[in-house]
């Protein structure tokens, strides 16, 4: 195989499949790209056995298809330490690749394409069509509440729902929940979940741009996106996602109705003086007024007040200052509605008017 085109377009496919390739694997063969040069094009392939990243680039010149496995961070590296618009030639004898420009040389080990390990048919059982605003909302306004190294391996990732027109994505870690819809005419009436891991959620979110549609095939074990050239493939988690719409208030009689903003920031001046550890705070609601109080084992003490539309019962009830924060950074608009139940009872947070988007925060005992 050999292969000449501009640095650019070797520059693109690699640069979208990279964040998949560790640094210290298990495998040597997953700290390396696959190469396959077919039909005038460049196809790259990265992968950690849970993700999956395919991309292809035309290239310039090619000559005898051929497919090898380079290590993939040091081929980066070197296109991009050439310069702009430089002319890059590959070429492959036996077990080593030449990346030739200029006067530049650089001869690269391989290991065979064949035991490279690739994702082939997902068998889909549904394909979404979605924008990739969409997409990018979906998984924006709801990544956060995913649970880190959770025992309950099924918190680790994000819950994909589809059914009755509507496709759903929903992350909590036990303490908190992140809700998200939009309409899909291809979301079919039957329900469908499947769960995404944290990797795979973050490296689609990446991968989002603007423009054309982004298109979802969901299978049993896996889900595959294909964006324009470049095709995402994920594991999906193999467990079963709590019933989340037991968690949502039914009836969070006692409204709340304050600017975003306003709210965050006393959120924010309040969070200074609160237990690192914990990050609690007390929030006093009353008629037309809240207050927030923090204070940490140093016996320092935070108090912030601010007027707010509220006519409910008058109460006391303790939060996770970051959860708070979270959800108010993820709603949309200049004003937020916070329902509140009872001071035991978790509390739910959406733009007024709207419940595309809902977040729930469990209150905590200060």
């Amino acid at each position: 195989m050999k292969l000449a085109t501009s640095r650019e377009s070797l520059l693109r496919p690699l640069q979208a499949v990279i964040g998949v390739v560790e640094r210290r694997q298990t495998m040597p063969i997953l700290s390396n790209v696959l190469l396959v040069g077919k039909d005038q094009t460049l196809t790259v392939t990265a992968t950690d056995l849970e993700v999956e990243l395919v991309a292809s680039s035309p290239v310039d010149e090619l000559s005898g298809d051929g497919e090898i496995t380079v290590p993939g961070r040091k081929f980066l590296d070197i296109c991009r330490a050439l310069p702009d618009e430089a002319v890059v030639k590959l070429q492959l004898d036996g077990d080593r690749l030449t990346v030739r420009s200029g006067r530049s040389r650089f001869v690269l080990s391989t290991l065979p394409a064949a035991d490279f390990p690739v994702i082939e048919d997902i068998q889909a059982d549904r394909v979404l069509r979605l924008s990739q605003d969409d997409t990018r909302q979906l998984l924006e306004k709801t990544h956060f509440a995913m649970a880190q190294q959770d025992v309950r391996y099924y918190l680790n990732g994000l819950l994909l729902e589809t059914g009755g027109g509507l496709v759903r994505a929903v992350a909590t870690d036990g303490h908190r929940l992140a809700i998200c819809e939009v309409a899909s005419e291809d979301a079919g009436e039957s329900a469908q979940q499947v769960i995404i891991p944290r990797k795979g959620v973050l490296e689609l979110q990446r991968l989002l741009g603007s423009g054309e549609e982004i298109e979802l095939a969901i299978g049993s074990n896996h889900i595959r996106a294909v964006l324009g050239d470049i095709q995402f493939t994920s594991k999906l988690i193999d467990g079963r996602f709590p019933d989340y719409e037991r968690v949502i208030p039914a009836d969070a009689g006692n409204h709340l109705r304050a600017g975003r903003e306003s709210l965050r920031l006393a959120l924010q001046r309040a969070a200074i003086l609160s237990n690192e550890k914990y990050r609690g705070i007390r929030l006093e609601l009353s008629p037309k007024k809240i207050k927030i109080q923090a204070n940490n084992p140093d016996q320092e003490e935070a108090q912030d007040e601010l007027e707010v539309d509220y006519s409910g019962d008058s109460m006391e009830i303790g939060f996770n200052v970051n959860y708070l924060l979270d959800a108010l950074g993820a709603v949309a608009g200049d004003d937020v509605e916070l329902g509140f139940v009872d001071s035991n009872s978790s509390c739910l947070i959406h733009a007024p008017g709207e419940d595309g988007a809902r977040y729930v925060v469990m209150p905590m005992r200060l």
